[in-house]
């Protein structure tokens, strides 16, 4: 058994680009220290954190590997002694531009990174037209990692959409829980968020924690909030609402042989049919 906890902190409003990573990096100090405090020996936080979601933002907000919000990161882990699953930030790389996600160990060392493999490209007529396309590049495949509580990974937001890529973390990679940065707005958000954190648990009988960030109204994309973890079941562990909040959860990986022993879906799968 152990604890998480997810930053559910608020979306950005657009400053000047020191001022922005400033305060949000304020705020993100604040979340942390109250999620240690707590108990959390894994803190997560929302995807595009120290800077507006938007592509006119990316660029300019953007850091390389190892610049200047990796290293805070990177200190915060260490100071406290946790595992931080950094949320998601702009990384640039040459001259391509990322949505990253950075994971740092106690030591504030890092074990893996993912680059948002499937890019939010949306258009809903009347509602929502955003395309992360015109941007950033697509990444890589899901980085599963050890900590001495078992095998976990991280994707990105929109990779939640493609059923095979969680699967294979939670199949071929054995990740017993799958950590996933996202910023569902209010068109996808309240039409799929909770139907689609659900059934990535109980399809492949695993824990999954989606930590957005809370909902501004005065931010140039309104995420939809509601961060929340779901047990192998598909029952909600822990339920955030739209509000700026620490969302804790206990974790117990046993759940897992218990729910696969009861509904064998994961070791009754037939790959050789399809």
């Amino acid at each position: 058994m152990f604890k998480i906890a997810l930053c559910q902190k608020p979306g950005s409003t657009i400053k000047t680009t020191e001022e922005c990573k400033a305060d949000n990096i304020v705020i993100a100090e604040k979340m942390i220290e109250e999620a240690a405090a707590g108990g959390a020996q894994i803190i997560v936080l929302p995807e595009i954190w120290n800077a507006p979601y938007s592509n006119k933002a990316f660029p300019p907000f953007s850091e390389p590997e190892g610049g200047h919000t990796w290293q805070i990161m990177s200190g915060w882990a260490k100071k406290h002694g946790v595992y931080l699953v950094g949320g998601s930030i702009p990384e640039i790389d040459g001259d391509k531009y990322y949505n990253t996600c950075y994971v740092f160990d106690r030591e504030g060392r890092q074990i893996a990174k993912h680059r948002k493999a499937h890019l939010f490209d949306i258009n809903v007529p009347g509602k929502i037209s955003f395309k992360e396309s015109d941007v950033l590049t697509p990444g890589t495949p899901m980085p599963v990692f050890d900590t001495e509580y078992g095998k976990m990974a991280v994707a990105i937001c929109f990779d939640v959409r493609f059923a095979d890529f969680i699967r294979k973390a939670a199949i071929d990679g054995g990740a017993k829980l799958i950590f996933l940065p996202a910023a569902f707005n209010m068109t996808t958000g309240p039409a799929h968020w909770d139907v689609t954190m659900r059934v990535r648990a109980m399809d492949n009988q695993i824990f999954f924690a989606a930590c957005a960030p809370a909902r501004n109204v005065n931010a140039s994309y309104v995420s939809y909030g509601n961060s929340c973890v779901v047990d192998p079941w598909a029952e909600f562990v822990a339920h955030a609402d739209e509000t700026p909040q620490v969302l804790f959860a206990d974790i117990d990986f046993d759940r897992i042989d218990q729910i696969r022993d009861q509904l064998p879906i994961v070791t009754g799968r037939r790959p050789e049919l399809y």
